[in-house]
């Protein structure tokens, strides 16, 4: 029985040293790290971990974290400091929330555009319409089953371009990590929904 409870222990030591490295390296702050600390505990605790990696499942409930507390980072941005690779974090993720229950919302666009705003320095007027492009978006449904990402760049480059802001398509592409082409499209949706928004 001590080993089994040793094991554990010493599990859920390296599971949460992993969660504070990835988290820091995303600047995740700590109530979030929390959340994730407490599913990871539960995975342990149900024994779903038998056939997984302790790096996949604390990439997994750190994702799931992220999308519970609205501080959404996309799978890329976590593969990038995980051990694991994007494939087995999204595989893990959808298991450990069916086996879980977690009741995990749908990424808001909005949630997104702070720090694709900081990334390119856009000015507060740009990213307060790159807000409002995306309320309206959402008032009319041109999110619905689209990439919140891509809503969220999209809206930041035609925030940009409402505001007499010089921001390239190729700019934010670049730190979105989304095409030129979804940019494009996206874009005259989301600038259609605000013009309509605001015609009447």
């Amino acid at each position: 029985r001590f080993r089994t409870r040793d094991s554990k222990e010493r599990n859920l030591k390296q599971a949460l040293g992993e969660i504070d490295r990835m988290a820091s390296a995303l600047g995740v702050h700590k109530p979030t790290r929390e959340t994730a600390s407490v599913m990871y505990r539960r995975a342990l605790e149900d024994d779903l971990l038998p056939g997984r990696s302790i790096e996949g499942v604390a990439t997994a409930v750190l994702y799931a974290a992220t999308r519970m507390d609205g501080v959404a980072r996309t799978i890329d941005e976590i593969a990038a400091v995980s051990r694991v690779d994007a494939l087995e974090i999204k595989r893990t993720y959808r298991y450990v929330v069916r086996e879980l229950y977690l009741q995990i919302p749908p990424t808001d666009p909005i949630e997104y555009v702070g720090r694709i705003a900081s990334k390119l320095d856009c000015s507060d007027d740009t990213t307060r319409q790159a807000r409002q492009l995306i309320e309206a978006a959402t008032a009319r449904g041109v999110h619905s089953g689209k990439h919140p990402v891509g809503i969220a760049a999209s809206a930041v480059y035609a925030a940009g371009k409402l505001c007499d802001e010089t921001i390239t398509q190729d700019e934010v592409s670049e730190v979105a990590d989304i095409s030129n082409v979804t940019i494009r499209n996206r874009y005259r949706e989301v600038l259609a929904a605000y013009e309509d928004d605001h015609s009447g």
